[in-house]
């Protein structure tokens, strides 16, 4: 019988029917505990905002299994040696798929002058079709090849770049200059790491076409606010909807909250949902018993 610990106290209301489940599905005997022996847990479930921060006592632990689709909050943890995991769920990768296309469907039809329009001005401008409207994805992994895909059923013509090569998509510096001087819409799904941090910096907005769209459900560092603010302000670009910041909540008194061309999501784009994640821990469980590759294992190297 494996004793897997439940490590992340706030979501044990979600989790505590819905795993056990997922893993009698999936064959597992095992008994789901929120406290334990360190030296008798077989997995760990976690969230990095877990009070567990020191793994050293866990010598029998065979891998850590993130809640979260980000790690950057665990990677580092130097007590932290065990195989770690991130969570690529289904639900998660459908919520942010509807997110980003809901915004880039906003945008490219400009629908805030019809649903804000206390002039009762009648403009009959229509915008140009989807397939007149190039978009970029900074992050090609689960969750950016998703939104491309949908957005490439409605016929946007989209740029992907990634960090390293992959194909079909540009990459490295070159690649990233290239990927932003056509993007009308720019989507940003990077993950956190020191390399990605402040991507988009004054010199890099610059490259935008003047007036594109900015949407990031990625990660809040990945733009340099005081650049950002400062190329809305004059023009370069034309809206910024953003669901993560560097602190969150946002601050009330940030400036992102009262400007015109500014649009603050609550870190709503994506969730990870119960029901389906379940069923990668316990598939990821089953995996480790079974001396198989674990899903979605991180690359400490590469800090995703």
């Amino acid at each position: 019988m494996l004793t897997v610990l439940f490590a992340a106290p706030s979501l044990w209301p979600e989790y505590r029917d819905t795993l056990p489940q997922a893993l009698t599905e999936a064959g597992i005997a095992a008994t789901l505990v929120t406290e334990a022996d360190p030296a008798a847990v077989d997995y760990i479930v976690y969230a990095p905002a877990s009070p567990l921060q020191d793994f050293t006592p866990y010598t029998r632990t065979k891998a850590v299994l993130n809640l979260w689709a980000g790690v950057e909050r665990i990677v580092g943890n130097p007590t932290h040696t065990q195989p770690l995991t991130r969570m690529v769920d289904p639900g998660l990768t459908e919520g942010m798929v509807e997110w980003v296309v809901g915004h880039s469907l906003r945008h490219h039809l400009g629908m805030d002058r019809h649903i804000v329009n206390p002039g009762h001005v009648w403009d009959p401008t229509c915008p140009p079709l989807a397939r007149e409207r190039p978009v970029t994805i900074l992050g090609m992994g689960a969750l950016g090849s998703a939104c491309a895909t949908a957005l490439r059923a409605l016929n946007f013509p989209v740029t992907g770049w990634s960090r390293t090569p992959k194909p079909g998509n540009l990459h490295g510096e070159d690649g990233l200059r290239q990927a932003l001087s056509t993007a009308q819409i720019l989507i940003t799904l990077l993950p956190k790491t020191p390399e990605t941090e402040n991507l988009l910096n004054a010199d890099r907005l610059a490259l935008l076409p003047k007036g594109a769209v900015i949407l990031n459900p990625g990660r809040g560092p990945l733009i340099d606010d005081d650049a950002l603010l400062a190329a809305l302000d004059r023009g370069q670009i034309g809206h910024a909807t953003l669901d993560v910041f560097r602190v969150e909540p946002l601050p009330q008194d940030h400036p992102y909250w009262t400007h015109p061309n500014v649009t603050v999501t609550p870190h709503i784009a994506a969730d990870t949902r119960a029901i389906t994640s379940s069923k990668v821990i316990a598939e990821n469980i089953r995996r480790g018993e079974a001396g198989e590759p674990l899903l979605h294992l991180v690359d400490r190297r590469l800090g995703y």
